[in-house]
C-alpha cells in the first residue's frame, strides 16, 4: 500500500483541504492518505478552534485515513523545527511521498532553492544579522536577506506563508536525506491570510474562523465553504461545550500566571529572552483582554506568531528545560484515529516503523509526551466548568477515533 503524507492543523477542515487531499492522493497515485495534525495548540501559537479528537474526526470522514499528532515540542514552534517534526514523522510511518499546498505550485522550485541558499549560505547567513541589528522581526529579516541576492530565475517567493513552510519541509527531507518524494498542489483561490471570503466555495480557514467568531454560535455563514462533516461537528461541539477555543477564553489564566511571576521566573519559560519580560509583565498588569495585551506587546521586531507562541509556553509553564530534555527529532508516533483502509496499513506494516506507535497513554511514559498531556490538560481550561472535565479526560480515556 502507498502511503502519501500531509502535514495540518484542519483549523477547520475546509473545502480548500478536500481540493489538497484529493489532488495529494492523485498526484502521488497513493492508496491512503496519512496526516500529522497538530494537537490543541498550534503553529501560530493560537489554541485551535476545537480539540484533536474532534479534528481527528473531522479529516478521517473527509478523505484521511491515518491521523497522526504532532507533538506540542513541534507544533507550536518556528517553521524549520515544525516541519523537521513533522517530516520525521512521515517517514517513520513508512510514507512514500509528501504533498503540500503552495502559493508557487511548482516542486523544482523548492529544490533549486534549496540548493540555492545552501550553496550561498554564509553570505545569506551574514545578511540576516545585519537585517535583524536593524531591529526586524527574524521572518523579516530572512525574507529581506533573500530579496536581496541575486537569485536565479526559478527561485521561489519567500515571503509567502505556504512557500516557506514547503521550502522547510524539502529542506528536511534533503538534510535528513530521506526517501520521501516531495509534491507539491498550487493553493486555489483563497490565500493563507485572508480575512474575508473570496469566492464562493473556497475561503481560508482564517476567514471562516473570523466568520465563525462574528456569527457567535451560528454555523450558517460559512456552510458553502465547509464539507458537510465539518458543519455537523462544528454544530456537535457548541452543543457538547458551549463555545468554540480562542485566545480570549484564556486570558484570565494567563494573566493569573504572569501577575504571579517575576522577571527572572518569566525568563525560564521557552523564547521568553533579549529582556522582553519586563514589557510582558508590564503590559500583564495594564491589560483588561488579550488583544489589548498583544497590542501592548508588539513591536517591530517581535510579530505577533512570535508573541503568541511565548504566551502558549508562558499558559502551559514550558520551560527552556522542558524543551531541552526533549529529543531534537519525535520520538514516538501517537494515533489519534484512523479509517478501515488505515487500520489495514498499520497491521501490515506497524514492525517496520522506525518509531513506536502510541495508542494509549499508559503504555509510554517518556518526557517529551508529557508536554502534550500538560498542553492538553492546560487547553481544557478554554471552556466552561460544566463541560471541563469531559475534555480533561479524554486525554487519558479516548482511544483512537475508528471510521469505518
Amino acid at each position: 500500500m502507498k502511503a502519501v503524507g500531509v502535514i495540518v492543523e484542519y483549523n477547520p477542515f475546509h473545502n480548500g483541504h478536500a481540493y489538497h487531499l484529493q489532488a495529494a492522493k492523485e498526484l502521488a497515485q497513493a492508496d491512503l492518505a496519512i496526516a500529522v495534525m497538530s494537537g490543541n495548540f498550534l503553529q501560530r501559537g493560537e489554541p485551535a478552534l476545537i480539540s484533536k479528537w474532534y479534528r481527528t474526526r473531522m479529516a478521517l470522514l473527509n478523505g484521511v485515513d491515518i491521523v497522526l499528532e504532532l507533538p506540542y515540542r513541534f507544533a507550536t514552534q518556528k517553521a524549520e523545527t515544525f516541519a523537521n517534526g513533522a517530516v520525521t514523522i512521515l517517514d517513520a510511518i513508512g510514507c512514500h511521498s509528501l504533498c503540500f499546498g503552495s502559493e508557487s505550485g511548482d516542486i523544482s522550485s523548492f529544490f533549486e532553492t534549496v540548493d540555492y541558499l545552501d550553496t550561498h549560505k554564509e553570505r545569506f547567513d551574514e545578511k540576516i544579522k545585519m537585517n535583524m541589528k536593524s531591529g526586524v522581526s527574524y521572518p523579516r529579516a530572512l525574507s529581506l536577506s533573500f530579496q536581496s541576492l541575486s537569485s536565479p530565475e526559478n527561485i521561489l517567493s519567500l515571503d509567502k506563508p505556504n512557500n516557506i513552510l514547503g521550502f522547510h519541509y524539502v529542506k528536511s527531507i534533503m538534510q535528513q536525506k530521506i526517501s520521501i518524494l516531495p509534491l507539491t498542489v498550487k493553493r486555489k483561490n483563497a490565500d493563507y491570510h485572508d480575512e474575508h471570503f473570496a469566492t464562493e466555495t473556497i475561503a481560508s480557514a482564517t476567514s471562516i474562523r473570523k466568520a465563525l467568531f462574528a456569527s457567535k454560535k451560528e454555523n450558517s455563514s460559512i456552510e458553502q465553504y465547509v464539507p458537510d462533516a465539518t458543519s455537523t461537528l462544528l454544530k456537535e461541539y457548541l452543543a457538547v461545550y458551549g463555545h468554540f477555543h480562542e485566545w480570549e477564553n484564556y486570558w484570565t489564566y494567563l494573566r493569573f500566571r504572569l501577575l504571579h511571576m517575576n522577571p527572572e521566573e518569566l525568563r525560564e519559560v521557552y523564547e521568553v529572552e533579549e529582556g522582553i519580560e519586563h514589557r510582558i509583565l508590564a503590559a500583564a498588569l495594564d491589560s483588561t483582554t488579550f488583544k489589548e495585551f498583544m497590542q501592548k506587546l508588539k513591536t517591530k521586531r517581535y510579530t505577533w506568531t512570535r508573541l503568541q507562541r511565548m504566551c502558549v509556553h508562558i499558559l502551559t509553564n514550558t520551560k527552556k528545560t522542558d524543551m531541552k530534555i526533549t529529543s531534537e527529532t519525535p520520538s514516538y508516533l501517537r494515533l489519534l484515529g484512523m479509517t478501515k483502509n488505515g487500520k489495514e496499513y498499520l497491521n501490515k506494516y506497524k514492525s517496520q516503523f522506525s518509531l513506536p506507535l502510541i495508542s494509549k497513554l499508559s503504555a509510554y511514559k517518556e518526557d517529551e509526551i508529557l508536554l502534550d498531556i500538560r498542553a492538553s490538560r492546560v487547553y481544557s481550561f478554554g471552556i466552561g466548568n460544566q463541560t471541563r472535565e469531559r475534555l480533561l479526560q479524554q486525554e487519558y480515556k479516548q482511544p483512537p477515533i475508528y471510521i469505518e
